[in-house]
């Protein structure tokens, strides 16, 4: 029997069939034979796979459907290497996974990496079929590509080889990941964006280096990559959960963390990859035409990213045929049927021309449309906080409690704004009811005092952008002023001592102060580092009014991950790493082991603000951007049962920071074979994210920044802008917004 009845998908794209199947097809056996990949026994004396096994799974089929364009030389191409990334999956799962040999795993990944190899290098003699079928491959493949597209390739290829020592280690704790750390993590093990990779080859265009690292090209391929993987999730449920003893499953992860039934668990994996997908549209359709213009990208680099989204659209739709279709997967139940009255054509290609409200994903829509602003929530009462770290203190305190208005005096933070009107965005009173300096003096307990100035000022010029961009621009649902006044500030922080405009805003006044402050003894690699991380908090603050020009609830994967910047987490994080000096070198940074400790731990502050801030957020400012409330829509449930999930996430976040902290970063060192000095450096680091996240939990239980009382004394529940009623001159109606002309600021 079938572990559930599989859902309704949301499949919006048809799916179509490359003409050179049948060549692929023989192709793709012959290619097997030679590298020895059939009839290879396992250390226990099973077979991989046999010809009839590899017949049956058909990967020529998943790569005819997924790439229904390319000639047949590049499909036979596409088509060996998922031949290679599958058997290696199944060959490592019978090497190392059943055996549980870690050690013997590392090594096996270890020299697997040597057949990816750079210009002028050469690889080994290959030892068995995975190394004889990469570096084959690897020689066909890599000529015809860009140095850019090689270095991409060779990340997503090392992060599908060696995170699977994140499932091997998994398993052999019997430990199910938490849902943040599963989705992340099936992203670097799982595949996907590897196979976003091979997209670029197949439609023969690369995406352009200057706008691959973006966030809308981010975006693209990590929710193509998620809607992949939850798809897979839910077809190999029953073979890799109930058969084969594997734990890294989106199904049994939403089973474990909710407790309820593997048919629930089946239709929330299924409600997120359909909140997925219409990420993946909202993205193509509105942000990435956008950067397009933005950056004044040539007319064929713009063909070429459109047939490389295409290509993206293609592989979810003939990806799924695969899946509905392959021996390798649960596919019993009717899945190309429909239910109720509204039927329509079956066959190939016809699944997404059948009506119903799932399969047209509309549930997910409606609850992604915002209801109107505003809604008298109340207050929310807290949850239990899991808190296994003491508070610290600075014993400047007292000092930067003094000093710290003076300076928002002088940068103007109290002077009225245009088009607040309240008249401005903070006064005196409310600056130091906020008590930055206090959450500055326990985030860095250590800091002398010019450093407890300089991380107050921060953290003040911060929250006070955050307030100013949803006050000043959020407002009037106008993302193209935020936009421009976000490019303006990057002004404001040159590289190379280049000059700066003059500041005619708080905004800009304070960040011309603090880049002075912080980026003149930093090395340029630094300087240039923490330019992005501020970046990258204020470019958030626009993807916030973007959303509000949308009227729109984030997708529950994008908030997240958006959150971490909105909330300031990069730039702290780097002001922390910035203390530690150049001791560390900067790939460190990306291993598994601190980019899980780095982001579990900001997930835990940025869910704490998000309970203590829900009232402020959503009755007084008219908020979408708050953890409790995306999950209300997202699951359609009250702001009870939402605020338990998000303290359920929050408290499941700082258990796995334990974990890391206590067992992950010494194993890491030790594995990788780092100096006492380095180890010492790695270990402050971690020390110091302890304070931050108990001097963020502790300042937001002192400050009144969320009290009843202080909401009432500064804010008005009715919006200071009625942009939402139409006004200006034009028609009224559905779809014709564009057409009405606007009257300015109201």
């Amino acid at each position: 029997m079938q572990a559930f009845t599989l859902p309704e998908f949301y499949v919006p794209h048809p799916a179509r069939i490359n003409p050179h199947l049948e060549a692929a097809r023989t192709h793709s056996m012959a290619w097997a034979r030679e590298m020895g990949m059939l009839d290879s026994p396992s250390p226990s004396g099973d077979v991989v796979w046999t010809e009839q096994a590899l017949a049956k799974m058909d990967y020529a089929l998943l790569c005819a459907h997924t790439h229904p364009d390319c000639d047949g030389p590049s499909l036979d191409l596409v088509t060996d290497w998922y031949v290679w990334v599958f058997f290696f999956d199944d060959d490592f799962l019978a090497q190392f996974k059943y055996t549980r040999n870690t050690e013997g795993a590392k090594a096996y990944l270890d020299r697997l990496e040597l057949f990816m190899t750079g210009p002028g290098e050469t690889s080994p003699e290959p030892e068995n079929p995975a190394e004889a079928g990469l570096k084959d491959l690897w020689a066909r493949t890599i000529p015809s590509m860009s140095e850019a597209w090689r270095r991409r390739f060779v990340t997503s290829t090392h992060n599908l080889m060696v995170e699977s020592l994140w499932e091997l280690d998994n398993i052999d704790r019997g430990r199910i990941a938490n849902p943040i750390e599963y989705i992340q993590m099936r992203r670097r093990v799982g595949g996907a964006p590897w196979s976003a990779n091979l997209i670029e080859y197949a439609v023969g265009a690369e995406v352009p280096d200057k706008v691959a690292a973006t966030r809308p090209l981010e975006v693209l391929r990590d929710t193509f990559a998620d809607a992949v993987h939850l798809r897979n999730d839910l077809f190999s449920y029953q073979r890799e959960v109930r058969e084969e003893g594997e734990n890294s499953n989106a199904v049994l992860v939403f089973e474990e963390f909710l407790g309820c039934s593997t048919q629930e668990a089946a239709e929330l994996t299924n409600d997120l990859l359909t909140s997925r997908l219409q990420q993946f549209e909202n993205t193509a359709l509105v942000e990435v035409p956008a950067l397009l213009a933005e950056n004044d990208v040539p007319l064929p680099e713009q063909i070429g990213i459109g047939r490389y989204v295409k290509g993206l659209q293609d592989w979810q739709s003939g990806g799924h045929e695969w899946h509905a279709k392959s021996s390798r997967y649960m596919n019993e139940s009717p899945v190309s049927g429909t239910n109720g009255p509204l039927g329509g054509p079956t066959g190939l290609g016809t699944e997404s021309l059948r009506l119903s409200p799932n399969r047209l994903g509309l549930v997910q829509r409606t609850r992604q449309q915002a209801p109107p602003p505003f809604a008298p929530v109340g207050h929310l009462p807290l949850p239990e906080f899991r808190m296994p770290y003491p508070v610290r203190t600075s014993p400047h305190l007292a000092a930067a409690r003094e000093y710290a208005p003076g300076w928002a005096r002088k940068m103007g933070m109290f002077d009225s704004v245009p088009g607040v009107e309240l008249g401005g965005v903070w006064d005196e009173r409310r600056m130091r009811g906020i008590d930055l300096p206090h959450c500055a003096a326990m985030i860095h307990p250590d800091a002398d005092f010019e450093q407890l100035k300089l991380s107050s000022d921060w953290l003040a010029w911060g929250t006070y952008g955050d307030d100013y961009f949803p006050l000043i621009f959020g407002m009037r649902r106008d993302p193209v002023a935020a936009k421009l006044c976000s490019d303006r500030l990057s002004l404001f922080m040159p590289l190379g001592g280049e000059p700066v405009p003059e500041a005619a805003d708080p905004i800009e006044r304070g960040l011309t102060d603090l880049w002075q402050r912080t980026a003149g003894p930093l090395t340029p690699h630094a300087r240039a580092g923490f330019r992005r991380a501020v970046e990258s908090m204020i470019a958030s603050w626009v993807w916030e009014v973007a959303n509000q020009a949308q009227n729109r609830v984030p997708d529950p994967i994008d908030y997240v991950e958006m959150r971490r910047r909105t909330f300031g987490s990069d730039l702290t994080k780097s002001l922390a790493r910035l203390s530690l000096g150049d001791v560390v070198p900067p790939e460190i940074y990306q291993n598994r082991v601190l980019f899980e400790l780095d982001t579990a731990a900001q997930d835990y502050a940025t869910f704490v603000n998000d309970l203590f801030s829900y009232q402020k957020e959503i009755e007084y400012e008219g908020e979408v951007h708050n953890l409790v409330y995306v999950v209300e829509r997202f699951l359609d449930v009250d702001r009870l049962q939402a605020r338990d999930i998000t303290a359920r996430l929050m408290n499941a976040r700082m258990e796995q920071f334990e974990q890391l902290a206590d067992e992950g970063l010494p194993r890491m060192c030790d594995d990788l074979g780092l100096d006492d000095e380095v180890r010492a450096v790695l270990t402050r680091y971690a020390d110091n994210m302890k304070n931050w996240m108990s001097g963020i939990l502790e300042w937001h239980r002192k400050c009144v920044r969320y009290m009843p009382e202080e909401l009432a004394r500064t804010r008005t529940p009715e919006p200071p802008v009625r942009s939402l009623k139409p006004s200006g001159i034009g028609p009224n109606g559905i779809g014709l917004s564009a057409w009405r002309i606007g009257s300015g600021v109201r």
